[in-house]
């Protein structure tokens, strides 16, 4: 018999990618800390945050210093465009005229991980001198911040994946979570739709998956239909003039009532094709979608349905078409 090859060693793994799994394991670690803790004793801080917000007459001001700073001013943006007036004001330059943006109506969240930034004193006296809401995010309830506060959401103590325990890592990515977990929890809970999602977000692919199916589908003139009882020959040239591989079949009270398509064309393909009726060879009940709807819940459609065309309907009655090609040039595909 043939000898077997030996094995080969396996290589030594990439310090890089074992340095990347470590930071990736930390953090990982301070996730699952903090959704440990909201089953425990943060639980009710944070319901009382979310309440404390939601209930606000103005808006939700976000500060904070360093990294601290960066995640609130993502905090902010999130919360903004999911429904929650918000904006951030740097902390330290708070007491240089920008308390000013600040208003008896609002609710503070600062982040700080120690609780113990001296730049954050005078923002911190402003919200009690005008009886202002503070809800803080640190690690310290018994901080500086922590003591000054109406709510302290406490996040528990983690390593951060630096080797020296000193680059915030682990912490900002916790503060980032936390901050996600309230944004979501105020959009749930005032039912915020894509709909109104999509108010705030115009641009971009963001946007054009927001847009409305009726400003992107082909109306009017450009819709392909013939009624039951037509004769393959007009349907073809009917689907031949409008250029959009389909004609759109209704019933005598304008009702959708089948479509034919290349597809349907080349699987029922016969020597008296042109002699059929449109009822013979049309697909009934074919996919539709609301004018109103989303594109992007037409692309899902298209996508699961393994097709490109889809009826836009008004009710039942067809009032558009939307090809791929017409999310394509939207951008929304």
């Amino acid at each position: 018999m043939p000898r077997s090859k030996p094995l080969p060693e396996a290589a030594p793994a990439n310090a890089d990618i074992q340095s990347a799994l470590r930071t990736l394991d930390a953090g990982s670690n301070g996730i699952a800390a903090i959704s440990a803790a909201l089953r425990g004793p943060l639980g009710p801080a944070f319901a009382a945050a979310v309440e404390l917000i939601r209930q606000a007459k103005g808006r939700a001001i976000l500060t904070g210093l360093g990294k601290s700073g960066h995640v609130a001013r993502k905090m902010a943006a999130t919360l903004a465009s999911t429904g929650t007036p918000a904006f951030f004001v740097h902390s330290a330059e708070a007491g240089h005229g920008d308390l000013g943006m600040i208003t008896s109506d609002d609710v503070v969240i600062a982040l700080s991980w120690s609780g113990e930034q001296p730049e954050m004193k005078t923002l911190v006296n402003y919200t009690k001198r005008f009886a202002i809401p503070l809800i803080a995010i640190t690690s310290n309830a018994q901080s500086s911040l922590g003591q000054a506060a109406r709510i302290v959401l406490e996040l528990p103590k983690a390593r951060e994946a630096c080797p020296h325990n000193l680059a915030p890592t682990t912490s900002t990515l916790m503060q980032a979570a936390i901050g996600d977990a309230l944004a979501i929890a105020l959009l749930e809970g005032r039912g915020f739709t894509a709909l109104e999602f999509a108010n705030f977000h115009p641009g971009g692919k963001l946007g054009a998956m927001l847009k409305h199916i009726s400003d992107l589908m082909r109306s009017g003139d450009a819709v392909p239909l013939k009624p039951l009882g037509t004769g393959m020959p007009d349907a073809l040239a009917e689907m031949s003039a409008k250029g959009l591989g389909c004609v759109v079949i209704v019933d005598a009270r304008g009702h959708v009532a089948g479509i034919i398509t290349d597809g349907d064309l080349r699987r029922k393909m016969r020597a008296d094709l042109l002699s059929a009726s449109v009822e013979e060879i049309m697909t009934a009940n074919p996919r539709t979608v609301r004018r109103e709807a989303l594109a992007s819940e037409a692309l899902e459609i298209l996508n699961s349905a393994k097709i490109t065309t889809l009826i836009v309907t008004d009710g039942a009655r067809p009032v558009g078409i939307l090809h791929m090609h017409d999310l394509l040039r939207a951008g929304v595909a």
